[in-house]
């Protein structure tokens, strides 16, 4: 009976918050010794594509560097959708003595492996963000530590520069004094088969993947360095063969944003890493390769690089554009991975955004992309893309 009134009492004030709109988002509403917000953005995305062959369908919604067809006939596609859209729940519950617990549920609609556009165009929100903070201590799935966001450049793709960003979300313990912060998070491999062929992921890992950062800033610009430390691992049957074996990976990242001045920044990201893999392009790069083709086979990681620069220049107090470039290489072994394996990409971009108001936008962008791999064929990709967003 209590908790049928919790659950009531709970979406009364949730439906209150919605119908309410952006002015609750900011006050929120109470429950005992806890308050919640509600906010997020509605946003269009219309895109027209015309690649070196069919682009897999996740591909068509936003730009990811593996997904570059080669060698297929030119094909030009139109597409439309509202899934990046986004909300989120955030928490603050007085603990009573002076502190306070927070935390964060966000969902969007990217990436949900359920819905088709035939009538409803219904799809299942995906999880973001879960976690809660209390003190120096993050708790749950958040952007890893090893990541850096205010390096992510401001453009209507849903990434932007993926060859180059750092960009994972997974369940982690985070600990952050001051500019320092170091978390344990959870680890997965991906494996490229020995000759090539359909990823392997594992779920094998015995460690927790380690990251350290380090944020300094000077009048005019904030930098981050951060270091992964990880094992890769692949302990199962796979295609009907036995492997057990694990092998250490490491990463390295400079990142910042200088501020020339009130119009114009800079943004930057340079990585490198042995067993970077699944860490820096959308997991283009595969973390490690095996060695044979029979159950005596090892793992070897692979080595890959990646960086982008972006610069934004505001116009005007509406208008605003930013010219972007962003790379990935891979020093591939060819004799374990065979010649089909993605040797590098890059892509370039520059758009135009004008800001209506504080929570309207809208705006158009160009993309170019290219992917080669390492017998030499490549692919590009175009892209011309209209956007529209509402922050509530």
């Amino acid at each position: 009976m209590i908790q049928n009134r919790i659950n009531t009492t709970l979406a009364t004030a949730i439906s209150l918050a919605l119908l309410s709109g952006a002015a609750n988002a900011s006050s929120g509403f109470s429950m005992g010794d806890t308050t919640v917000t509600f906010g997020g953005f509605i946003k269009l995305d219309m895109m027209y594509t015309e690649s070196d062959g069919e682009i897999a369908a996740v591909g068509r919604d936003f730009y990811i560097p593996a997904l570059t067809p080669i060698g297929g006939s030119s094909t030009g596609r139109f597409d439309a959708h509202a899934r990046q859209s986004r909300f989120f729940f955030g928490t603050s519950t007085d603990m009573g003595n002076g502190e306070k617990v927070t935390g964060r549920l966000e969902f969007d609609m990217m990436t949900s492996p359920s819905g088709d556009e035939r009538i409803t165009n219904a799809y299942t929100p995906v999880l973001r963000h879960a976690f809660m903070s209390y003190r120096n201590w993050t708790i749950g799935q958040t952007w890893s530590n090893f990541m850096d966001l205010q390096s992510l450049p401001d453009t209507l793709d849903f990434v932007g520069n993926p060859d180059a960003a750092v960009f994972v979300r997974q369940a982690q313990v985070r600990y952050t004094s001051g500019n320092f912060s170091a978390a344990v998070e959870n680890p997965e491999s991906t494996i490229t088969p020995f000759s090539g062929g359909a990823r392997i992921t594992t779920d094998a890992n015995k460690l927790p993947d380690v990251t350290l950062a380090y944020n300094f800033k000077t009048e005019q610009a904030s930098f981050r360095l951060a270091g992964l430390l990880r094992q890769i691992a692949i302990d199962g049957t796979h295609s009907g063969v036995a492997y057990s074996d694990e092998v250490s990976g490491y990463g390295v990242s400079f990142s910042g944003k200088f501020n020339l001045s009130n119009k114009n920044d800079i943004r930057f990201t340079l990585n490198h890493g042995k067993g970077l893999g699944r860490y820096v392009g959308l997991n283009t790069i595969n973390d490690a390769v095996l060695d044979a083709n029979n159950s005596a086979a090892g793992l070897e990681a692979i080595t890959a690089s990646s960086f982008s620069v972006a610069y934004r220049h505001l116009w005007n107090d509406q208008w605003r554009s930013t010219f972007l470039y962003s790379a990935l290489t891979a020093d591939n072994k060819t004799n374990l991975t065979g010649t089909a394996v993605t040797s590098s990409t890059h892509s370039y971009s520059v758009n135009a955004l004008y800001q209506f108001n504080p929570k309207f936008m809208m705006g158009i962008e160009y993309k170019f992309a290219n992917r080669e791999i390492e017998s030499g064929l490549n692919g590009d990709m175009h892209r011309i893309q209209f956007s529209a967003k509402y922050d509530f």
